[in-house]
């Protein structure tokens, strides 16, 4: 034989070797056919509406009481619109995360203090630091009011009617609730509307800094290391809340363990998961997997590939940029791994396989199939009719991410339609930034040449044929709108001169508003009669399952329960938890370089300092964007941790969770305390934590 012939063979043995593997470690050589929805597939994401009890008492042999739920509930807080937050001590003391802090860290820094960079410690009570604008809610009691919206709902004669009319009552209820309570009141809907419920919020607006470490340790390894583990962050900030210019006297606070919890031990997150998509059909996955999610991917890393060479090249720009480059980055990495996940067959055959179990139990029953049998195949229609309206729409229409120039014609074309007289003010309300908006009008053209082709009649009248940077100079040059002096002088002669001037941005207006004008109507009625079917899915949901499956996460408070475990990942098994000398390792294992260089303080640890604590640990708790700086709780309702991540396997977490793999990452209570007392010197802060109130 050959000796080429022979390094084929060898190589084709080798390539089917690694497919193999690969296939293995993917789907475990399974069937596809073969694979079954799990237990918990849907979550554990429990709603204090109707905890699950039972379950607590069989899988832990802990039966809390609804004292016990009232209390964790009143403990916990919402942080901002974004976070979650808890107390944990009677005298307001808040503690959330380091980077839920960044902006608040940002807001109170005075003359030239750099507190991203050296942290924030306020030595006495006199030296919190109030935050502007930053409040935290307290989610004081839940009423049920399914009856009154769905009542609204089904007196409709129409999709529109009916979804016009639900919100109608939803109003109602909060603005009369919010009047009689003062308090802030928001109805929430649960199983895609099976249930709703009418949360009233005690708000708490004066809001201060007490403690921050640096950047450079709560987020230690930065980009590389973020939705990873083993992980080694000192992620937290410390907040206090004050009422009549004194610290809030509180009776509902989460006590501290100085010991954490044991491997195995059940543990309670107790935060406010964002949004998850867990309770969609398999239609409207297959819309994100292919079309949604791809969109939002191409935004994100489209910008941050902006920033990141705007700080390059000014580095100047680096601290004001900072918080948008590492919330750019970390959506990125979030939609890389949903969009991985929606494409992996053997998650997608779970999720069928629920999906026909639900549609096996709806159909079994005459009155149920009556009602719902219809709803997965009408859902999948409206999704088909979007996918082939979708191109036109997205290049045309004006949202958020439109540039500015097109969003001052489209006012523009609507105030010469009407006779109206043009205020030049429009000019500076829609051409503030221009610089951004230059990039928004890059990547407009990028998404119309995506979706229409860059020889599309319209596409190729905008941009001259054109494509890039190259399309946005050649537009600009011929716009009279990018010039201020001559727009202002133009605007004010009227409508047959704003005409004469064959503006492109204006053109594009009049060239795209019929079909836009026709598209937008039917995305519009299709997205109605969808909210109808999701509507009715959520009812037969909950018919069909009650409270035994937690919804989709709303950004409300809900309590997961896991243990901490170690598991399997790149060959190896992570350790359930970590120690500070892993963080010393990784510093000087990386040359002591960026991401992974230390701050200051931390590089010669006093020698009290003890490197054997437990740092971060990895459980199988159910969370999601929004619980980042939920406590993490025992049966005794005692802090042991902090969460703050997700590991990459925790990726298909926004439409499935795998309950085999522990995802969430968390700084321990030891830890936490260990770096306070011992490293920052911090002792008012962490007697304070150990004791529940402040020690004078």
């Amino acid at each position: 034989m050959k000796k080429t012939n022979i390094y084929r063979l060898r190589f084709l043995v080798v390539f089917l070797f690694f497919l193999t593997t690969f296939l293995y470690s993917q789907y475990g050589n399974v069937n596809l056919d073969t694979v079954r929805a799990q237990k918990f597939d849907l979550g554990k994401m429990w709603t204090f509406d109707a905890p699950p009890i039972n379950y607590f008492s069989e899988v832990y042999n802990f039966t809390p009481t609804q004292e016990w739920f009232d209390h964790v509930r009143m403990s916990a807080l919402r942080f901002a619109d974004y976070c979650s937050a808890s107390f944990v001590s009677a005298d307001g003391l808040v503690m959330t995360n380091h980077h839920c802090g960044r902006d608040a860290v940002s807001q109170v820094e005075v003359g030239s203090e750099d507190l991203h960079k050296n942290g924030f410690i306020a030595l006495k009570l006199e030296d919190e630091r109030k935050v502007p604008d930053l409040f935290v809610e307290q989610l004081v009691r839940i009423m049920d009011v399914t009856d009154e919206v769905k009542s609204a709902f089904e007196s409709g004669s129409t999709p529109e009617e009916k979804v016009a009319l639900r919100q109608k009552k939803i109003d109602e209820l909060e603005k009369k609730y919010s009047s009689e309570s003062g308090l802030k009141c928001n109805v929430v809907s649960l199983y895609n509307g099976g249930k709703y419920s009418l949360y009233f919020y005690k708000t708490y607006t004066d809001v201060r800094l007490v403690f921050a470490p640096e950047d450079q340790i709560g987020f230690f390894g930065g980009d590389p290391d973020n939705f990873t583990y083993p992980r080694y962050n000192f992620d937290c900030t410390f907040f206090r809340v004050y009422e009549n210019g004194k610290p809030l006297k509180t009776e509902h606070y989460f006590k501290w363990s100085s010991s954490g919890a044991m491997v195995g031990e059940p543990i309670f997150v107790v935060g406010n998961p964002g949004s998850t998509n867990r309770l969609n059909t398999i239609s409207q996955l297959e819309f994100k997997r292919d079309i949604e999610y791809p969109d939002q991917l191409d935004l994100i890393e489209f910008f941050l590939d902006y920033f990141t060479k705007l700080v390059k090249e000014n580095p100047e720009f680096e601290k004001f940029y900072s918080n948008q480059i590492f919330s750019l980055a970390n959506s990125q990495k979030v939609y890389r791994g949903m969009i991985k996940s929606l494409n992996d067959p053997y998650l997608m055959a779970r999720k069928k396989d629920f999906e026909k179990n639900f549609r096996n139990n709806v159909e079994a029953n005459p009155e149920l199939n009556f009602k719902y049998g219809k709803i997965w195949d009408e859902i999948k229609k409206i999704r088909t009719q979007i996918r082939e309206i979708y191109p036109v729409y997205a290049s045309y229409i004006l949202d958020y991410y439109s540039p500015g120039y097109l969003k001052l014609a489209d006012t523009l074309v609507k105030l010469m339609d009407k006779g109206d007289k043009i205020d030049t003010r429009l000019l500076n309300k829609y051409l503030s930034n221009i610089e951004i908006t230059d990039k928004l009008l890059e990547y407009k053209i990028k998404l119309m040449e995506k979706y229409l082709g860059s020889d599309n009649p319209i596409v190729k009248r905008f941009t001259n044929g054109k494509t890039g940077m190259d399309a946005v100079n050649d537009i600009l040059s011929r716009s009279f709108l990018a010039n201020s002096s001559e727009a202002r002088n133009i605007l004010e002669k009227g409508k047959e001169e704003i005409l004469s001037k064959k503006d492109p941005f204006i053109e594009f207006i009049l060239d795209t508003r019929e079909s836009l004008s026709q598209t937008r109507k039917l995305y519009e009625k299709l997205t109605k009669e969808e909210e109808l079917y999701v509507q009715q899915l959520g009812n037969a949901i909950f018919e069909v399952y009650g409270t035994s499956i937690p919804p989709d996460a709303t950004f409300t408070l809900r309590i997961s329960d896991g243990v901490i475990k170690s598991y399997e990942y790149n060959g190896t098994i992570a350790p359930p938890k970590t120690t500070f000398y892993g963080l010393y390792d990784r510093f000087y294992s990386f040359k002591k370089k960026y991401p992974w260089n230390l701050p200051e303080r931390w590089l010669n640890p006093p020698v009290e300092f003890n490197l054997e604590t437990p740092f971060n640990f990895i459980s199988t708790n159910d969370i999601t964007g929004g619980n980042s700086g939920s406590p993490v709780i025992n049966s005794k309702a005692e802090i042991v941790g902090l969460a703050f991540d997700g590991n990459i396997e925790s990726m298909p977490g926004d439409f499935i969770y795998l309950s085999e793999i522990p995802t969430t990452v968390c700084v321990d209570s030891q830890g936490l305390i260990e770096g306070i007392r011992d490293l920052y010197k911090f002792k008012r802060l962490s007697d304070e934590l150990l004791q529940g109130k402040i020690v004078r």
